[in-house]
């Protein structure tokens, strides 16, 4: 075979490959929904809207999902101190999977004047696929704590999934998809790839830039030996 042959022999193998790189990116999409919430206070009934965000970040065999509120939600009659009130939600789980994953998260860091939105800390929990395909995340109910009260908030405008993720289940997947974590957001698995659309794009792109660079430097190096060999006859 000759030289100029073998050279677009390797650069098509390296076109071929980048696209096979593309062709397997993992589905990820994510987007801010607004949830219309209904509350049961111990003082009557509430409402508030709040853009929800969820994110999940890959840990081990499963995900690391936070839930995060844009906007406060409910209010106390009462000022609530540092550490008074506690949150947890449930997110509903839909596509290949069905259930509920329970997140849950710290207490309030600071005092929250009486009659002020109440804003929730990140929660977070860790989701263990059961079934592989796509999985929806969609925001459920809120449930507060605080000075032995509970208040509970339900969405009533039937939103749509906050985070939709393509999932492989492990060799044990079938022990449940549900698992309650703590701790606020922030804590988002160091080191470890965010499995939304930009981040596997990114990824994913640079693995295909360094094959489509090595083949050109495969081709380059063909083409100056060929060069060479000419040379010196």
């Amino acid at each position: 075979m000759s030289y100029r042959k073998r050279t677009a022999a390797l650069a098509s193998a390296a076109a071929l490959a980048g696209s096979a790189v593309w062709m397997a990116a993992p589905v990820a999409r994510a987007e801010v929904v607004d949830v219309n919430y209904q509350c049961k206070t111990p003082i009557g009934d509430k409402s508030a809207v709040s853009p929800i965000d969820i994110k999940g970040v890959k840990s081990g065999s499963g995900y690391r999902i936070t839930m995060s509120w844009q906007k406060g939600v409910s209010s106390s009659p009462v000022e609530l101190g540092k550490g008074a009130m506690t949150p947890s939600a449930t997110i509903a789980l839909g596509g290949a999977d069905s259930g509920t994953l329970a997140v849950s998260g710290p207490a309030n860091d600071a005092a929250i004047p009486a009659n002020t939105p109440i804003k929730i800390s990140d929660l977070s929990g860790t989701y263990t696929p059961k079934k592989s395909g796509e999985v929806t995340f969609t925001a459920g109910v809120l449930t507060i704590k605080a000075l032995g009260t509970t208040t509970t908030c339900t969405p009533t405008n039937d939103p749509g999934p906050s985070l939709t993720l393509d999932v492989s289940a492990g060799s044990g997947g079938g022990a449940g998809g549900s698992a309650q974590g703590g701790g606020s957001g922030a804590d988002t698995g160091a080191g470890l790839p965010q499995t939304g659309p930009e981040d596997s794009a990114v990824a994913l792109g640079t693995l295909g830039s360094t094959v489509l660079l090595a083949g050109a430097a495969g081709a380059l190096w063909l083409t100056r030996r060929h060069q060479g060999a000419r040379a010196s006859r």
